[in-house]
């Protein structure tokens, strides 16, 4: 797949939905750390925070590398975080 913030937004949204209950809530916000690093922002109801990290944090792990492997950036890292509210 070739990069764009769009499509990624769109596979991160397509992984973290089925998680949540209040998708109402859930935001992706994708943006520029630097000129080599971006990041993936994920926003939740603070009810489903649980659901998003997994059982010892598996989930979230899922997320990130189904994320790095799909997306092909040559020099480009790509980071997925939760956002803390």
């Amino acid at each position: 797949m070739a990069y764009s913030e769009e499509k990624v937004a769109a596979m991160v949204r397509m992984l973290v939905e089925p998680l949540v209950e209040n998708k109402d809530a859930l935001a992706i916000e994708v943006f520029s750390q630097d000129e080599r690093t971006d990041v993936v922002e994920i926003s939740v109801a603070e009810s489903d925070r649980g659901k998003v990290i997994g059982r010892a944090g598996r989930a979230i792990k899922a997320v990130r590398t189904l994320v790095r492997a799909s997306v092909y950036a040559k020099d480009k890292n790509i980071l997925v975080e939760l956002a803390e509210d």
